[in-house]
C-alpha cells in the first residue's frame, strides 16, 4: 500500500502539472482570448476519466471537464476505439464536452511500462468555430448546427502523427483558421508536456503507486467534504430561484439544496424551465460546473475539488429543462450566462442556511462582445467578457471590475485590441454609481466603448442583467442593471437589448455598461469614513451617497 506522503506528492505533483500545462497552452497560443485572456483550462483524470488533478483555471470548464471525458471515453468504447499511446482526441460536441461549441477539449492518455495510468486534458475558447455570427455565440439561433462546426470525439493524433487533413477541413470552416491552427498546436503542446510530467511520476514512484494514490486522493476528497458539511451543522432542505432573461421574459431557475447529517448534498434543479429554441440552454456539465463551484465557495473555498467531491455530492438536472437540454437545442449562451445564473441561485439558496458565508449576488453575467467583419483584406473576429461588480462580502465591500463566478479570465489589453483589430477603445473605467448599496457596496461595474475604424462588422452583445438586477442580502440593496447602446457615426443614439446583433459601421461606437454587484446590509449604517472615501474617488455621487446611504 502506498504511503500517505507519498500520496501527498503524487497529488500536488498532478496540480502542479496542470498549472504547467496551463503556462505552455498560454504561452504557445495565437489568439489574444487565449494567450491575453487566459480562457482556458488544464487537468490530469484517472484512466477511468475521474478528475484527479485541476489548475485554478477557468470554473465553467473545471466542473465539466470529467464529465466531457467520461462521455468521450464511453463515446469512443460505443465505437470501437481505444486510446493507444501518442493518439489524442478532439471533441467540441456541447452534449459530449460539456459545455459549448467554442471550447475544444482535447485529451490524451498517459502510458507507463504499458500501462495506462492517467488521462491529460485541456480545454480552450477558440475564437470562431463557424455558425451565424462572427464569435460563434448568440445570434438568432435555433438549433445547434447553427451556432458552428460540431466536432464529435475525433483522433486528430494517431500513434503521434498529426492529421493534418482533419485540422485543414475544420479550419476552412470557422472564420479565423490561423487562430484555430495555433490555438490548437497550443493546446497539443500542453497535454505533451502533461503526459511527460506524470509519465515522469510513474517512473519514479512506480505504476502501483500512482494508480493507488489516484484511488486515494478521490476517497480524501469525500471524506474531507462530508466532514466539512457536517462540521457547518446546519442540515435541511433549502430553495431559491432566479431568473433568465429571453426578450421581454424572464425563465425560472428553480433549485433545493438538501444539506444531510452524513454530510452528503443533493443539488436538485426540478422545477426549471424547459428548454427554449434560443441560446441560452446550459448542458449539464455547465449545470455541474456552475453548483459545484458555489457549493466549494461556500463549504470550503480552500478544499480540493476532484471526482471524490462527487461521491458526497449529487447534482440533479431533469431532461429537457434549460440546465439540462436534450439535443440538438443550441447552447453557446448557456455557457457564459446561464451558468452565472445557476452559481447565482444556488448562492441564494446557501444563503438560507448559511447567511454569514454568502456574499450577495455578483453581477450575473459575463457580458460576451463579439465582432467581426473584413479590414486590411483579411477577416477578422474579435471576442471578449467584460469585467463587472462582485457582489458585496458579510464583513466587506464586493470588489470593482472584476470577472466573476464562472469566469476567471483577464481582459484583452487595450493595445492588443488595438494592435490586431480595426478597433480603439475609446473608453474604459469602472461605472459610477453601479454598486448595490449596504453596510458593504457592492463592486462597480465597468464602461468599454468600441470605435470601428475601418469598414463595416457584425456585433454581438450576450449578456444578462438587464431586466433584473443583481440581489442584495442582509438588507443590502441591488445592483444596477447593464445598459448598452450604439452612437452613430452621425451622433443618433440608440439603446440596446442585453441580448442582440447589430451591423455597425467605420466611426459607430459601440457602449458595454456591466452590473455591479449587490450590497450586504443596511446602507444607512455603512461608516461615513466610507462613504466618504467613495465621493471622494469619484465611486458614488454626492447625490447617491445622500439618497441611498442617509450621508
Amino acid at each position: 500500500m502506498v504511503d500517505k506522503l507519498t500520496v501527498e506528492l503524487i497529488r500536488n505533483a498532478a496540480v502542479f502539472a496542470s498549472e504547467e500545462m496551463g503556462i505552455v497552452l498560454r504561452n504557445t497560443a495565437y489568439s489574444p482570448n487565449i494567450k491575453d485572456r487566459l480562457d482556458h483550462t488544464c487537468s490530469v483524470l484517472t484512466p477511468r476519466g475521474e478528475l484527479a488533478a485541476q489548475a485554478e483555471h477557468i470554473p465553467v470548464h473545471l466542473g465539466s471537464m470529467a464529465i466531457g471525458v467520461m462521455n468521450t471515453l464511453e463515446y469512443l468504447d460505443r465505437e470501437g476505439e481505444s486510446l493507444e499511446p501518442g493518439d489524442i482526441v478532439m471533441v467540441n460536441d456541447p452534449y459530449i464536452a460539456g459545455t459549448h461549441l467554442n471550447d475544444i477539449m482535447l485529451l490524451k492518455p498517459v502510458y507507463a511500462r504499458g500501462r495506462l495510468v492517467a488521462i491529460v486534458a485541456d480545454k480552450a475558447h477558440h475564437v470562431d468555430v463557424g455558425g451565424t455570427v462572427p464569435g460563434s455565440l448568440g445570434g438568432d439561433v435555433r438549433e445547434l448546427l447553427q451556432e458552428g462546426v460540431v466536432i464529435p470525439p475525433t483522433k486528430i493524433v494517431i500513434g503521434g502523427r498529426l492529421r493534418g487533413d482533419v485540422i485543414k477541413l475544420i479550419a476552412e470552416n470557422v472564420r479565423t483558421p490561423e487562430y484555430f491552427r495555433g490555438d490548437l498546436k497550443a493546446q497539443i503542446a500542453a497535454l505533451n508536456v502533461g503526459e511527460r510530467r506524470i509519465a515522469e511520476l510513474a517512473e519514479k514512484y512506480g505504476v502501483d503507486a500512482v494508480l493507488e494514490a489516484w484511488d486515494e486522493i478521490l476517497t480524501y476528497t469525500e471524506r474531507y467534504t462530508r466532514g466539512r458539511v457536517r462540521g457547518l451543522g446546519r442540515y435541511g432542505r433549502f430553495k431559491a430561484v432566479d431568473y433568465i432573461e429571453l426578450d421581454s421574459e424572464l425563465l425560472p431557475i428553480r433549485v433545493t439544496i438538501e444539506l444531510k447529517e452524513d454530510g452528503g448534498v443533493t443539488v436538485d434543479f426540478e422545477g426549471t424551465h424547459p428548454q427554449v429554441d434560443a441560446p441560452i440552454n446550459a448542458v449539464y456539465g455547465v449545470t455541474v460546473a456552475s453548483a459545484t463551484f458555489a457549493l466549494k465557495s461556500t463549504i470550503d473555498p480552500e478544499m480540493p475539488v476532484n471526482h471524490g467531491f462527487y461521491r458526497a455530492v449529487t447534482i440533479r438536472a431533469p431532461e429537457g429543462s434549460l440546465v439540462n437540454p436534450v439535443k440538438p437545442a443550441p447552447v453557446s449562451g448557456g455557457n457564459v450566462e446561464t451558468s452565472q445564473r445557476i452559481a447565482d441561485t444556488v448562492f441564494k439558496a446557501l444563503a438560507e442556511a448559511f447567511p454569514e458565508r454568502v456574499p450577495a449576488a455578483s453581477c450575473g453575467t459575463m457580458t460576451n462582445v463579439m465582432m467581426g467583419g473584413y479590414a486590411g483584406g483579411r477577416r477578422w473576429a474579435f471576442y471578449e467578457t467584460i469585467a463587472c461588480g462582485s457582489g458585496a462580502r458579510p464583513q466587506a465591500d464586493g470588489v470593482d471590475g472584476v470577472h466573476t463566478n464562472m469566469t476567471n479570465t483577464l481582459n484583452t489589453p487595450v493595445e492588443r485590441v488595438e494592435t490586431d483589430y480595426p478597433i480603439m477603445i475609446i473608453e474604459y473605467r469602472l461605472r459610477p454609481d453601479s454598486e448595490g448599496p449596504g453596510t458593504y457596496r457592492g463592486g462597480l461595474g465597468v464602461t468599454r466603448a468600441f470605435k470601428l475604424l475601418e469598414g463595416k462588422a457584425t456585433v454581438t452583445i450576450f449578456s444578462e442583467r438587464c431586466s433584473t438586477r443583481p440581489w442584495g442580502l442582509s438588507g443590502g440593496k441591488p445592483g444596477e442593471p447593464s445598459r448598452h447602446y450604439l452612437i452613430k457615426r452621425s451622433g443618433e443614439r440608440v439603446e440596446l437589448p442585453c441580448k442582440t446583433t447589430i451591423e455597425i459601421s467605420e466611426g459607430d461606437i459601440v457602449y458595454v455598461n456591466t452590473p455591479g454587484g449587490g450590497g450586504y446590509g443596511d446602507p444607512c449604517k455603512r461608516p461615513r469614513h466610507l462613504i466618504e472615501r467613495d465621493v471622494e474617488e469619484g465611486r458614488i455621487s454626492l447625490e447617491r451617497a445622500r439618497k441611498r446611504y442617509c450621508f
